[in-house]
């Protein structure tokens, strides 16, 4: 099989078109380096089966071509990060609509299977204990740029199934749930890799909010899988899948294992959301998936700990600073 990720050199991205290599697939990746980096593909750039461009989806010229000549699409690209979200909303919605748009053309043309990660932003405001992928979506007001992340992969969405309706796409939509694991920078506010760097300089770990907040983290081993899961099976087109660990822990809890865990002398700190964002941010109380339809459709689900994560990250953060 052929496979094209297009944001083949970010966390996720990278480590899908590693998978792929090694499991005997050709794949293409195509990246514009903002956000993703080439160390992320180092295992593979030489490999005979891999190819990278460095291209921008909203204007690469060969993208046509590119979706031609491959069998399943992994979409990838895009803004993300709530720090690089808030911060730069333009690049943002440009990013997911229009970048998404360009790719999903060819891939109707030509009749290709293709995987679109959106985000469990989507879930906006919604206060439910469980997002299950039928509920009703609640987002907040286009005041707060905050959530424009939110709406510009829901838009996506509605393309993606419109595409679908109309032109029998083969197109599968997937809702990450705070994908977590080795190579994720914390640049763009991800916060375990924020709060394992903070630890191992003994660094304090800034919480922002009250840190009651609870969130759900899955370690990137276990996406990639359920990604694979979802592309090899022709039956995924048309709907969407949650793909997250269910297992929920307040950002306080979080940063005090972090600090159990790589027994580090890091303190806590609490800075307020509009210092860290914005003035007015808004932000989810809890947000926890109902993985219920992807384990029925496909027997998968996260098989790694919150411990392994941190593990992971750890290590890989050790060995980035000692090169």
């Amino acid at each position: 099989m052929h496979y094209l990720i297009t944001g083949g050199a970010g966390f996720i991205g990278g480590h899908l078109a590693e998978t792929l290599i090694h499991a005997g697939h050709q794949v293409t990746v195509i990246d514009d380096l903002s956000t993703g980096q080439l160390s992320n593909i180092d295992a593979i750039k030489e490999h005979k089966n891999f190819r990278f461009i460095t291209g921008d989806i909203l204007n690469f010229p060969g993208l046509d071509k590119l979706v031609e000549e491959c069998d399943t699409v992994f979409h990838l690209a895009a803004a993300v990060g709530v720090e690089l979200v808030v911060h730069d909303p333009v690049r943002t919605i440009e990013t997911n609509v229009h970048g998404t748009e360009r790719v999903l053309k060819p891939a109707a043309r030509y009749n290709k299977k293709i995987i679109v990660a959106s985000t469990s932003e989507v879930y906006g405001k919604s206060t439910q204990e469980k997002f299950s992928e039928t509920d009703d979506l609640l987002i907040g007001s286009p005041y707060h740029s905050r959530w424009s992340y939110a709406c510009s992969k829901l838009i996506d969405e509605f393309f993606i199934m419109a595409y679908h309706s109309d032109a029998g796409l083969r197109g599968t939509i997937v809702r990450f749930f705070n994908t977590v694991g080795p190579r994720q920078t914390g640049r763009y506010g991800m916060v375990i890799p924020r709060f394992v760097a903070a630890a191992l300089k003994g660094e304090p770990l800034k919480v922002f909010g009250n840190g009651d907040q609870t969130r759900c983290f899955c370690h990137v081993f276990d996406t990639i899988r359920a990604l694979i899961k979802l592309a090899d099976n022709e039956a995924s087109s048309g709907k969407i899948f949650n793909i997250g660990n269910t297992h929920r822990i307040s950002i306080n809890k979080l940063a005090e294992q972090v600090i159990s865990q790589l027994n580090s002398s890091s303190e806590i700190v609490h800075i307020p959301y509009e210092e860290a964002y914005e003035k007015g941010f808004e932000d989810m109380l809890h947000r926890a998936p109902d993985i219920r339809l992807i384990k029925e459709f496909s027997g998968w689900k996260p098989e790694l700990s919150l411990d392994k994560v941190i593990t992971d990250v750890a290590q890989y953060q050790r060995e980035t600073l000692k090169h």
